[in-house]
Parts: C-alpha cells; sequence; structure tokens
C-alpha cells in the first residue's frame, strides 16, 4: 500500500514527532494538574534523566540502525513467521501482533524482576525518587541494548504485519511517558481506564519502595496481562499520596546523577529484589 510504504520510509521522523508531541503535551499537563508534590529538585532530576535518555538513543540507533520496522520488513520479505504462515484477514494480524507485541513487554519487564543480574540493571528505572513523565525515559544502556534483540527475535518468529510494528514503535515511548506521568486523572476516568489501559495510577504503584508492590502491575500499555497472570494490585497499601517511591538504597540526591546511574548496577547493594516474595505474601486483590 502506497500509505504504508510513506509511513515506513518516514519511520524516524514519525517516531520524534509524536515523541515530542507526547512529551510537551504530558508536561503541560503535569504542571496544570499534579498527582504528588516533587520530593527532588525537578531540574537535576529532568536533566539526568533526559541525559540518559539521549546516550540510549545514540546508542541503540549506532548497533542496531535498522530498528524494529527493518526487522520486520526482512521478515515479510522473506516470508518466516507465524502470520507469514497463516493467512489471516489483515485487521485481524494487526490485532493480533499489537497484543502479541504487548504481551512481549509484560514477559521482558517481569524477566528484568525475575534475574537477580537484570535487576540490577532495571532498578536504576525504579531508584528514581519521583514519578513523572522523565521517570520513563529513565533506563540503563545495558537494559535498553538487551532489549532490542529480544525484539527482534519475538518480531521475526511472529511475522506481523509492518505497519503494526511501525504503530508500536511509533507509540512506545508516548505510551512510556504516559504510564509514568505525575497526572491527577479524575477518579472515575482512571477507575474505567484501568480497566484496559495502564494509567500513572496503575503504574505507580509498580515504582513503590516495598518489594512486593514493585514485583506488581508489570504492564507495558494494556492491563490485560497483568489481570490474567495474577500480577495485578489495584492500590498501594500506604496510598498514592503517603506511598514512597524508589529503591531503598539508592535514595541521596547524589544518586540521580548521570555517571551514578550508569554505575549503579555494579554497586555492591542488591537489595531487596525477591520476586517469589510476589506470590507469596498473600497480599494481592
Amino acid at each position: 500500500m502506497a500509505f504504508e510504504t510513506l509511513l515506513i520510509g518516514n519511520e524516524p521522523a514519525i517516531r520524534l514527532a509524536i515523541f515530542a508531541s507526547a512529551l510537551v503535551l504530558i508536561a503541560l499537563l503535569e504542571l496544570a494538574l499534579p498527582r504528588r508534590a516533587p520530593d527532588a529538585p525537578m531540574t537535576v532530576r529532568w536533566a539526568n534523566n533526559v541525559g540518559l535518555a539521549v546516550v540510549n538513543i545514540v546508542l541503540v540507533r549506532t548497533l542496531f540502525p535498522s530498528a524494529a520496522v527493518g526487522m520486520a520488513i526482512v521478515a515479510n520479505e522473506r516470508g518466516v513467521g507465524l502470520l507469514n504462515a497463516i493467512p489471516l484477514p489483515y485487521p485481524l494480524a494487526m490485532t493480533l501482533s499489537l497484543l502479541a507485541l504487548d504481551l512481549m513487554m509484560y514477559l521482558m519487564h517481569l524477566m528484568f524482576h525475575a534475574v537477580p543480574a537484570l535487576w540490577r540493571v532495571h532498578r536504576v528505572h525504579h531508584s528514581d525518587v519521583d514519578f513523572d513523565l522523565t521517570t520513563g525515559l529513565r533506563f540503563h544502556p545495558i537494559q535498553a541494548v538487551l532489549s532490542v534483540p529480544i525484539k527482534f527475535a519475538v518480531i521475526f518468529v511472529l511475522g506481523p504485519p509492518v505497519l503494526a510494528v511501525l504503530l508500536f514503535e511509533a507509540l512506545f515511548n508516548a505510551v512510556l511517558l504516559f504510564s509514568h506521568a505525575n497526572l491527577r486523572i479524575p477518579r472515575v476516568v482512571n477507575r474505567v481506564l484501568r480497566w484496559f489501559i495502564v494509567t500513572p495510577e496503575v503504574h505507580r504503584l509498580h515504582h513503590s519502595v516495598d518489594a512486593i508492590e514493585t514485583n506488581s502491575n508489570f504492564g507495558f500499555a494494556l492491563t490485560l496481562w497483568d489481570r490474567l497472570l495474577g500480577t495485578y494490585r489495584a492500590e498501594p497499601a500506604a496510598g498514592h499520596d503517603s506511598m514512597t517511591i524508589g529503591v531503598a538504597q539508592f535514595r541521596a540526591r547524589r544518586e540521580s546523577w548521570l555517571d551514578r546511574l550508569l554505575l549503579q548496577p555494579f554497586r555492591d547493594d542488591f537489595g531487596d529484589h525477591d520476586i517469589t516474595r510476589r506470590w507469596g505474601a498473600g497480599r494481592y486483590t
């Protein structure tokens, strides 16, 4: 299709436009409707979180210039993957692909919590003592790099329509920004939305300093997988206003500087991560 070809040819520009638009819009909404007062100076956090994101973008684009859309094109040209082997109506293939990619993100997220060495890397994201849109950009470069071949492998096995991968990738950062937004959403609206999508109220609990709550609500865009697989938790024990966000051993302001974030996975402070407590505590509703 000509329209699909046009989108694919302009994929970097489309992703940048959606990301920039989401960043500005959500930042303005956070200023107008904040959910919680910040615990740390915003300028320091934002500078270092965004700096870490820039490092990741440069590194990933250098190591994997073709990106996920390029892998989808290769899979479709070679006719490999489940959806290339099974003839399905295009809308159904699109829907199944988007669901599968979201499930991939859920399982990858779960893996970064369940494997101790990977938790060391992922806890850089969790060690932010506040929760706002820049937290959605705060990932260690090791996690950013490791995630790409996993995503490539899933795309190669699945064989999704290229447009599905383009749509998923284009919305990726916008979804991360929204789910981490320090945004006050009307209670009635949030109650409806959280049945389907990961709202900030759903994901904020996942950033609790309490390891049991941290090992809940792993969903990326949809709450479906948490609900089906038993990892959904409705509310933090202390409530959203009183809950403590972050990782216990990395709460000093100096820990939010870029150099400390890059070195954090190699620090001796292993901390409380045991995901098996998630199922043994009997505290989930």
